[in-house]
């Protein structure tokens, strides 16, 4: 009989080596995967993972892909710092996308760089609200907060589909699901004309600091690391738990709001029915596998990153389906916390007779 069985202590060697050994599993199952489709795992794994980046312009879509994954997963660290497991980065980079975008479609006429301010405003302000709303519910009713985030979610993506098949419909759009294109004006500035990146991956950068800042220096940071460890001795030792947890999800609610309204005013331009291939729940796999430290975490949002990119090139390239993505993402963090469970587990094998 196979029984796991506590470790004495966890292996500090093994917690950093885990996204390692998550990550090679992957590949070796995906290798396995591209065999039994008919393909060469080799050309495939190579195409995935290293052909999208065989260009500068493969390096520059890296990093548009890289900012909102960055932006939605230090947010969710100071909630997974904290205990509180916030599901809800996908929803409220929408609202944030939503919000925003309304805001861009007021000043269509205008050419002044100011209406950024507005607009960028009131997408992190739609989504602090969004994730105010998880607050209220986890503080006053004791709501569940993967249940309550989760369904936020849904919502926010019909609140979405209903804005762009009806009252933000372009109405020169040919009946199309989407918004007006927005004034020039209302579009974040790019590095190179040639290329989409956009300066919201130094916003993406400068707020990873202000973070991981706030975490290692700030008092608020250190009683959200006790209120994580323990809830209980938070309490008594007089931290506010309720203020502690606003603070959290208003924090990862303005960040994935500043993350939706940075994409639909930098490489999108527009709202549409389809502006997040899934950013907030990639960005939950980010935080896991950069082990919630400020580098790893950038890291592991370049390699969340390139899965998106490489789901569209083996698309074009090998005709397979861009769903091989989420495939890939649901392997690694499947196979992380297979990891991160050895880490203070051992499988044992117990016998019925040793048992009597």
């Amino acid at each position: 009989m196979l029984k796991l069985e506590k470790r004495q202590s966890d292996s500090r060697l093994m917690g950093y080596l885990s996204p390692v050994i998550a990550i090679v599993a992957t590949l070796i199952c995906g290798a396995l995967l591209f065999t039994f489709l008919g393909h060469d795992p080799l050309k495939a794994l190579h195409t995935f993972f290293i052909l999208p980046l065989n260009t500068v312009y493969g390096w520059t879509e890296l990093g548009v892909k890289v900012a909102p994954l960055l932006l939605c997963a230090m947010g969710l660290t100071l909630c997974y710092r904290a205990k509180i497991w916030n599901i809800g980065a996908e929803g409220q980079f929408i609202m944030g996308a939503l919000g925003g975008g309304y805001m861009a479609l007021q000043f269509l006429d205008f050419e002044s760089r100011w209406i950024m301010v507005p607009i960028l405003l009131a997408g992190t302000l739609s989504g602090l609200a969004w994730g105010a709303l998880a607050a209220w519910l986890k503080t006053r009713f004791n709501a569940n907060e993967i249940l309550t985030t989760i369904m936020l979610n849904y919502i926010a993506l019909n609140a979405l589909l209903w804005a762009v098949h009806g009252p933000l419909k372009d109405p020169g759009g040919f009946n199309f699901p989407e918004s007006a294109m927005f004034a020039d004006a209302a579009i974040l500035p790019l590095f190179d004309e040639s290329y989409r990146l956009n300066i919201s991956i130094l916003f993406a950068l400068l707020f990873m600091v202000v973070i991981w800042t706030l975490m290692s220096r700030a008092w608020i940071g250190y009683q959200i690391q006790v209120l994580g460890e323990d809830a209980k001795a938070a309490g008594y030792a007089g931290f506010n738990t309720k203020t502690l947890t606003w603070f959290a999800l208003l924090m990862c609610g303005a960040l994935a709001g500043f993350a939706g309204v940075a994409e639909v005013t930098g490489p999108i331009g527009q709202l549409v029915p389809q502006l997040s291939p899934g950013y907030g729940y990639a960005a939950i796999i980010v935080v896991f596998l950069g082990r919630m430290q400020p580098l790893g975490i950038l890291l592991a949002s370049m390699l969340l990153a390139l899965t998106f990119m490489g789901g569209e090139m083996i698309q074009i390239e090998m005709s397979l389906p861009k769903s091989l993505t989420g495939l890939f993402q649901g392997m690694l963090l499947f196979f992380l916390l297979a990891a991160d469970l050895l880490i203070s587990y051992r499988v044992v094998f117990k016998s019925a007779v040793s048992r009597a």
